[in-house]
């Protein structure tokens, strides 16, 4: 009878070390099945971000052109005793000078965070850890 018991204990145990591995399995696919939909998620909100920017950016770059032709000519009719290309010059710099301005606030912004799923990809990284160095 005692035989029995231990018998049925160790079947027992063994399929719950068995449940429990195949658990951390299932729990593993999932947070990487995870990861991927946010990862691909973000990707589709970045390129659909990146399209828009551009048509506005080639959009905002005619008009600018075409603002500072007129901002050269105001300047010259104002100034009829300074030459054209003076005037050009500097509304060149002055919008030189604001394009670099605004590269360098992108560029820090771009900096400033991460892209990718940071708590999706902190709990895969556990996991992966727990798995291949089990406690």
């Amino acid at each position: 009878m005692a035989t029995q018991m231990q018998s049925e204990t160790d079947v027992s145990l063994t399929s719950l070390v068995s449940g429990i591995v195949n658990d951390a399995q299932d729990l593993m696919k999932q947070q990487l099945a995870l990861f991927q939909a946010e990862v691909k998620e973000d990707m589709r909100k970045t390129s659909e971000a990146v399209a828009s920017l551009a048509a506005g950016a080639a959009v905002t770059l005619v008009g600018s052109i075409l603002v500072c032709f007129t901002l050269v000519y105001l300047l010259s009719w104002a100034f009829p005793q300074t030459p054209v290309w003076v005037w050009y010059a500097v509304v060149g710099g002055v919008v030189t000078g604001l394009g670099l301005g605004l590269i360098w606030l992108a560029w820090v912004k771009f900096h400033s965070f991460n892209p990718l799923p940071d708590q999706t990809a902190q709990a895969l990284k556990e996991n992966l850890e727990w798995k291949t160095k089990p406690r």
